[in-house]
């Protein structure tokens, strides 16, 4: 809808400078927004006050002639336009009232001071996409946005060295989240995890399993692989061996078990540089004269393509720097097709930002290039942070986190969160069995909803079909048009953004949008049920088309939740 909206305020603005010779100006981006009031409508536009500086107008006058050519008839009122920006009474003047045949979808526009745009819906859309949803199902709110284009999105990447932190888990559930939205937007998704099982961090895991005087890492995991390859004195041997071990044994079990995340791709960095693509890549470097010697070393030119600095790329002693293997990777995903690349990295890895821009620059990868960061989180009780970890070590672990509240919990609460912001985790809410949870309150909603549902079936009255054309519903066996209560109109409204949200994402990568959002279709649902009798005997029309309301409530909050990976139970 908020597509819409801009095509509509486009067109207007064209004509307008047809009309009006307008000084010649490059037209900005159209920002549709929701306003914060409800009584200033269900979407708006401050595009009037964008233009106002270029075009030398007020915004009011310029907000009334966008109005006026958005094919509106007019509407006489005798009141001057309220302040947007104030909290007072509803004081606003209808420009105009939509021509049945233009954009049947609004009931009118109306400006707001100091220069608002406030599009409200018709009851007639709202009524009529009951129909749309209960036929399409879980496809409502699919999208055409990322047209195919190839993604590749790698997240957690974790070194085999010990089982998932929470840190690696609220990386993993962000990830998985941003893939499922993307492919809903029409993307082709590729969930990858990267497994170092090369290089430094296997040596010293080779050095802690053999717990000789360089070992770095503690644990009863490397009290075990130590009992266990006690016999073998390589170090790289024991690295390696212990690498796969923890890699299948330990977090694959937690990846796949524990927190339900299907990785199409494992790519090992053991792999890539077998296949040679480290050299490949630094070829290429070389090549494109993007490499020089200084001190011994080769260093790529990053720093001309945004990084702070250059780096080395091959070390004086003639080893290849860490930044290498970066390149070899970056140049495999570039092989691989993708339009989009994103990498999600934690909370101790804003130093590779620049650095993973400017080797995906340099090595020519034109299409969207995105990093996201997983900020720390710190798990609270009564107020204090607490560890809950059986194991040696300081961390606390994800499948134990997992096995304390469940896998439903720990997914909703990480992903309340923007992942970019430090999270303070409270394991007393996340336990509660009650409204006060957010995840019990939201799937008790849907339970409820299928309880009504089922128990409409038992008893014969579940009598809606979908089966014809929403303009053919005056003769169905359901009357969507008799939903015109306050609170089946909020409702509706909620549902209809819903397919503007999966796009939203799928631009902004801001996953924690979802469950909000799941949280309010809840409220609005709980309201309603309060406010309207779904099944009323003795009207039997107005009980279908609330059958039919709820029914749709229940395949948008299902599919919401799918998105999010948490269940969406039938009976709690």
């Amino acid at each position: 809808m908020k597509r819409e909206i801009q095509k509509i305020i486009k067109k207007a603005l064209i004509e307008l400078k047809n009309t009006y010779n307008w000084v010649d100006f490059e037209l900005p981006e159209i920002i549709i927004d929701y306003p914060k009031n409800e009584q200033f409508g269900d979407y708006t536009s401050n595009i009037a006050m964008v233009l106002a500086k270029k075009l030398g107008k007020k915004p009011m006058e310029i907000a009334e002639q966008i109005a006026e050519n958005c094919h509106l008839v007019p509407q006489l009122a005798d009141s001057e336009p309220a302040s947007q920006e104030d909290s007072g009474e509803k004081n606003s003047k209808m420009l105009k009232k939509i021509q049945p045949d233009a954009y049947s979808a609004f009931e009118k526009v109306e400006v707001a001071q100091p220069g608002y745009l406030n599009f409200y819906l018709s009851k007639k859309y709202l009524q009529d996409l009951i129909v749309k949803i209960n036929i399409e199902k879980n496809t409502f709110g699919n999208s055409k946005l990322g047209g195919g284009i190839k993604v590749n999105n790698e997240f957690i990447s974790a070194n085999p060295t010990g089982p998932l932190t929470v840190g690696n888990g609220r990386g993993g559930f962000f990830g998985d989240c941003l893939s499922r939205v993307l492919r809903k937007a029409g993307f082709e998704v590729t969930s990858e995890y990267y497994v170092n099982d090369a290089g430094g961090q296997v040596v010293k895991l080779g050095h802690s399993v053999l717990k000789d005087d360089q070992a770095s890492y503690v644990g009863d995991y490397i009290d075990k692989l130590g009992k266990k390859y006690a016999s073998i004195d390589d170090v790289v041997e024991v690295g390696k061996i212990s690498a796969k071990e923890i890699l299948e044994n330990v977090i694959k079990k937690t990846v796949s078990e524990k927190m339900h995340i299907t990785f199409d791709v494992w790519m090992s960095e053991q792999y890539l540089n077998d296949e040679g693509f480290d050299q490949r890549a630094i070829e290429i470097l070389k090549k494109k004269g993007l490499t020089y010697e200084q001190e011994g070393a080769v260093w790529l030119k990053t720093s001309n393509f945004g990084d702070d600095k250059d780096r080395v790329l091959i070390k004086s002693d003639g080893e290849n720097a860490y930044i290498a293997g970066d390149c070899g990777y970056m140049l495999n995903k570039i092989g691989r097709g993708f339009g989009r690349i994103i990498i999600g990295l934690g909370a101790d890895h804003h130093g590779y930002v620049s650095r993973l821009s400017a080797v995906a620059k340099a090595l020519g990868f034109s299409g969207e290039f995105k990093i996201s960061i997983s900020q720390l989180v710190r798990i609270m009780k009564d107020g204090k942070e607490v560890r809950m970890s059986k194991r040696a070590g300081n961390a606390v672990y994800m499948d134990e986190l997992i096995d304390e509240i469940g896998h439903d919990v720990a997914r909703f609460f990480f992903l309340m969160y923007s992942h970019d912001t430090h999270m303070n985790f409270d394991l007393e809410l996340a336990k509660e069995r009650s409204s006060k949870n957010p995840v019990f309150y939201v799937q008790y909603a849907h339970a409820r909803i299928s309880s009504i549902l089922e128990k409409a079936r038992e008893n014969g009255i579940l009598n809606f079909q979908f089966s014809c054309l929403p303009d053919e519903q005056e003769n169905s066996n359901y009357k969507t048009n008799l939903l015109i209560h306050e609170s089946e109109l909020s409702l509706l409204k909620e549902l209809s953004k819903f397919p503007a949200l999966i796009e939203e994402i799928a631009g902004d990568y801001n996953v924690h949008k979802l469950p909000h959002y799941i949280i309010k279709i809840a409220d609005k649902f709980h309201s309603f049920y309060g406010a309207c009798k779904v099944i009323d005997e003795t009207n039997p029309e107005l009980t279908n088309a609330r059958l039919s309301l709820i029914s749709a409530v229940k395949i948008v909050l299902a599919e919401a939740l799918e998105l999010i990976g948490v269940d969406a139970p039938e009976k709690m």
